[in-house]
C-alpha cells in the first residue's frame, strides 16, 4: 500500500445517515490499482497524469494499466503478438450482429456483442478473459458501425498495424482515404487513451466490478458495465454534448465570437436551461483530457464551426458559470470536446459516440476486475458486494427514526 493510500484508509469517515440515498458519494469501499482522480489535479494512470502520456501507443498504456509498469521493448513485442493472436472473432458473433433490430441504440448492440463473444470465449480465467476481450473490442466494435449501417461486411484485422490504426481500417468508412482515415487514426489513439480508465468508483466500472464480485465471468461483468456506460448520466453525455454544441451553434448562427457566446450562455442561465460539458463528480479543476482534446482539435480542426463553439464555450464559460454559488466546478469536461473532434473527422452520427467511450473504458473496466477477483485480499478476491439497506416503508420520511432505532 502506497504512504498516500495508507493515510487515505486511516482516514475513513464514518457513515452517518445523511450519506444514505446519495449514491455512495465519497463513500470508501476498496483499493484501485490503476487510476486515481484527484479533485484539485486531475487523473492519473498508475501515478502518471493523462496529459502526460495521452500521446503513447495505446498498447503501452494498456500494458501500464494491467501490469503497473511501462513494457520495454521486448514485452511490447510479447504484447503486440498476444493482442493479434487474440484478435480473431468467431463468425457467430457477426451473426449474431447482423440479426439485431435496426433500430436498437448502438450501445444495445455493443452489449449483445459482448454477451456474444462470452458465449464463445469464456474460460472461467480472468486474466485471459481480459486479454481476449481487450483485442476483441475493436474489431466487434468496427463490425457494429459496418452491420448496423449497410457498410458491409466486417473487415478482419491486420498485423501490421496498431490497436486504434486497426480499428479506423476495420471500420472502412465509405468515401474515406488515405488522409482521412490518417486524420481519424490520430483522434482515436488520443481519444482511447484519455478514456481507458477514471478510477474505481465511477458507474460503469463498479457495475461491473459489482456483478464480478458474484463470479460472473468477464464478459457477463461487462456486459453490466456497459449497459452502466449507455445511461444519459454517464458514457452518453458525450453524445447529448454534441448535440448541445449543435444546437448552440444554430442559436447563434454560423459567425459567431466570445461575446455571443458568452450573451448565449448568459441567456441559458437565466432561461434555467441546462448547460451542457461542465462540472465534474470529482475534479474541481479543468478536466486534463478536455485540454488534451482541444489541442488536438487545433491540430485536426481549428476552423470547424462545431469545435469553434468548444473552444470559445471553454474560454467563457468557467467565468460565467463561476457567478452561480451553486455550480461547484465551472470547469469543462471531457465531453465537452470530444463529440465534437469525432463529428469533424468524419463520425457524423453521434449515437455511435457512447460505444466509441465503452471501447476504451473495456480496457480500464477489465484491469480493475482482474485486480479484484484475482488479486485483492492476497489474492482471495474481494467478497460478493453486499451493502446494507434500513428498511422504512415510506423511505427518507420515517428512515432517520428506523436508523436511530436499529442499534
Amino acid at each position: 500500500m502506497t504512504t498516500e493510500a495508507a493515510k487515505a484508509a486511516d482516514t475513513l469517515f464514518a457513515i452517518s445517515k445523511d450519506h444514505l440515498e446519495t449514491g455512495l458519494r465519497g463513500a470508501p469501499v476498496g483499493y484501485c490499482t490503476t487510476s486515481q482522480v484527484e479533485a484539485d489535479k486531475g487523473l492519473f494512470y498508475v501515478g502518471n497524469p493523462v496529459e502526460a502520456i495521452a500521446e503513447r501507443d495505446p498498447e503501452d498504456v494498456i500494458h501500464l494499466l494491467l501490469y503497473k509498469h511501462w513494457p520495454s521493448p521486448t514485452e511490447r513485442l510479447q504484447f503486440d503478438e498476444l493482442i493479434r493472436d487474440r484478435a480473431a472473432v468467431d463468425p457467430s458473433v457477426f451473426a449474431t450482429l447482423q440479426a439485431l433490430p435496426r433500430q436498437g441504440h448502438p450501445m444495445k448492440w455493443l452489449i449483445a456483442a459482448i454477451n456474444a463473444l462470452g458465449m464463445t470465449y469464456a474460460c472461467k480465467d480472468y486474466r485471459r478473459e481480459a486479454i481476449d476481450l481487450i483485442a476483441k473490442i475493436p474489431v466487434v466494435t468496427a463490425a457494429i458501425f459496418r452491420i448496423r449501417e449497410g457498410w458491409g461486411n466486417p473487415i478482419p484485422p491486420r498485423a501490421d498495424l496498431g490497436y486504434m490504426e486497426n480499428f479506423v481500417h476495420m471500420l472502412g468508412v465509405p468515401g474515406f482515404g488515405h488522409q482521412q482515415n490518417a486524420r481519424l487514426s490520430r483522434l482515436m489513439r488520443v481519444f482511447d487513451v484519455t478514456h481507458f480508465d477514471h478510477g474505481g468508483g465511477n458507474c460503469s466500472t463498479f457495475t461491473g466490478k459489482v456483478v464480478a464480485s458474484a463470479n460472473s465471468d468477464m464478459y457477463e461483468s461487462m456486459v453490466a458495465a456497459m449497459a452502466a456506460l449507455a445511461g444519459p448520466l454517464h458514457g452518453r453525455a458525450n453524445q447529448e454534448c454534441l448535440e448541445f454544441i449543435q444546437g448552440c451553434v444554430a442559436r447563434v448562427g454560423p459567425h459567431f465570437g466570445a461575446a455571443e457566446v458568452a450573451a448565449m450562455m448568459q441567456d441559458k442561465l437565466a432561461k434555467k436551461e441546462l448547460i451542457f460539458g461542465f462540472g465534474h463528480g470529482v475534479l474541481r479543476v479543468e478536466d486534463p483530457r478536455a485540454r488534451v482534446l482541444r489541442a488536438l482539435g487545433e491540430e485536426l480542426c481549428p476552423n470547424d464551426t462545431n469545435f469553434r463553439m468548444v473552444k470559445l464555450m471553454a474560454e467563457v464559460g468557467p467565468g460565467i458559470l463561476r457567478a452561480n454559488p451553486k455550480i461547484a466546478d465551472p470547469h469543462p469536461n471531457v465531453d465537452s470536446v470530444s463529440g465534437s473532434l469525432l463529428m469533424a473527422c468524419g463520425l457524423t452520427r453521434p449515437e455511435y459516440y457512447t460505444v466509441l467511450f465503452g471501447l476504451s473504458r473495456v480496457v480500464g473496466i477489465a484491469a480493475q476486475i482482474v485486480y479484484e477477483r484475482c488479486e485483492a485480499r492476497g489474492g482471495k478476491g474481494t467478497p460478493i458486494i453486499r451493502p446494507k439497506y434500513f428498511y422504512s416503508p415510506e423511505g427518507t420520511a420515517k428512515g432517520e427514526a428506523v436508523i436511530a432505532g436499529s442499534g
